[in-house]
């Protein structure tokens, strides 16, 4: 996924660049949120939030990990499954994040998932405990405005997943988002926010510290 023009002040090398984290390959965890027909994030055994898939790619080179919503293959198709430079865990956020080990990873991606999930606060104060120093999360969310487009599309034409749009627990504008970046640690002066695709959605990137502590 290419970031908004502008959200980014420094580093547009292409993540994975000896540029960028000279010395070492680097870690990318890629939280996606899974759906399944008639299953929603309140009905599995009393655990919330959507089922995740987060595939782990320790080989330098962007691309490789499952980023693929719109590209064709999908992270949970066989052949996707079978490279040997990724892993996956198929589970709930709540379980996964905390079994993964702290300063792990150099880019997460949080792309269209903050919005199905009760406790986005827990989830991202998962991902800054995670994130190495100097790296990067990139966070998409659907707008207020979003929310109108996409629910006249799932509910009136048909032309999106109603399951999925039922499943959203919250929209996003910069004031919403912004504070709960905050709360999780991470420091004003590091968060980047912008609006994007005529406003229905915000991207965030948001860098931790280079040298630990709080990001």
């Amino acid at each position: 996924m290419t970031p908004p023009a502008g959200v980014l002040p420094v580093r547009r090398h292409s993540y994975g660049e000896d540029g960028v984290f000279p010395g070492r390959s680097p870690g990318r965890l890629d939280v996606a949120a899974g759906h399944r027909p008639g299953v929603g994030g309140e009905a599995r055994a009393g655990r919330p939030g959507p089922r995740l898939r987060l595939p782990r790619d320790p080989v330098a080179g962007p691309g490789v990990a499952a980023r693929s919503r719109r590209g064709g293959r999908r992270p949970g198709r066989p052949e996707v499954k079978g490279l040997d430079r990724l892993r996956f865990l198929e589970s709930t956020i709540e379980e996964a994040l905390p079994a993964l080990a702290s300063a792990s990873f150099d880019v997460i991606l949080l792309i269209s998932v903050l919005e199905h999930l009760s406790e986005p606060l827990e989830a991202l104060e998962h991902c800054r405990r995670l994130a190495r120093p100097g790296a990067v999360i990139l966070i998409n969310v659907p707008t207020w405005l979003g929310k109108a487009f996409l629910e006249f599309s799932a509910f009136r034409l048909g032309t999106s997943p109603a399951a999925e749009m039922d499943d959203h627990k919250m929209y996003y504008a910069k004031r919403d988002l912004w504070p709960v970046l905050v709360r999780a640690g991470f420091r004003p002066s590091r968060i980047r926010l912008k609006y994007h695709k005529f406003g229905l959605n915000l991207f965030a990137a948001v860098r931790t510290s280079d040298h630990g502590g709080r990001s």
